[in-house]
């Protein structure tokens, strides 16, 4: 199995290790980081694990490569199918605009606010920490922003892009993600990142940048149940 199949596992043993808690069956981040869990296997073993590593009424979200039928002791909330795009060039053209701001704990306001506005996937107050983040801003406000996530060795996923609706159709997000590829690829990782395929304008930016389609994945977002 290609280890991109089973993405936040092998990003939470590897790259975002220092972010996670669990072992060798089951690892998760910090719920003020994010919901991301993996597994290593989806043996009964495994899934007791990450029960007893979740919170109760607070969502789990697993990548799987294939659809998952969730043992007792989980309740399925949401089911969608997830598309994987890897960059499969070496290099990308060097991105250097002033309007690019590197963005740091006392950013985290605006950037939940933006989030919030726009929901390009969750983000908390301490997702920041994944790292990478950078932002446009116009008179004084966070307008854009693309940052970084799961790291599964040598892959980078990026993340988080989004433009407020007031400032749509100026290249921002085009931008932000061109520069977050020559930031990877200068480092000597692989950018891949997740849409699903009815953002059909996300879509369309990623794969006119060079975005190719590696794999359909699954998102499952469960919620524990009091007994396992």
């Amino acid at each position: 199995m290609h280890l991109l199949d089973n993405p936040i596992w092998h990003a939470l043993r590897t790259g975002n290790e220092p972010l996670a808690i669990g072992d060798e069956l089951a690892r998760v981040l910090p719920r003020d980081i994010g919901a991301f869990a993996g597994l290593a296997e989806y043996s009964p073993a495994a899934w007791h694990r990450l029960h007893e590593l979740s919170p109760a009424g607070a969502p789990t979200v697993l990548f799987t490569a294939e659809p998952l039928a969730p043992p007792a002791g989980w309740q399925l909330q949401f089911h969608k199918e997830l598309l994987q795009l890897v960059y499969p060039q070496p290099t990308a053209p060097t991105v250097a605009d002033e309007r690019l701001v590197a963005l740091n704990a006392s950013d985290i306001p605006a950037m939940l606010a933006l989030t919030a506005l726009t929901n390009p996937g969750p983000f908390l107050p301490r997702t920041l920490l994944f790292g990478g983040y950078y932002g446009i801003f116009r008179e004084g406000q966070l307008v854009a922003m693309a940052g970084q996530r799961l790291h599964p060795v040598p892959y980078v996923e990026i993340s988080a892009v989004c433009t407020h609706p007031a400032h749509l159709g100026r290249g921002y997000a085009g931008l932000l993600v061109r520069h977050q590829l020559g930031r990877l690829l200068a480092a000597g990782h692989t950018p891949f990142l997740h849409v699903y395929e009815d953002n059909t304008a996300a879509y369309a930016l990623y794969q006119k940048l060079g975005f190719q389609l590696r794999k359909r994945l699954h998102v499952h977002v469960l919620e524990k149940q009091a007994s396992f």
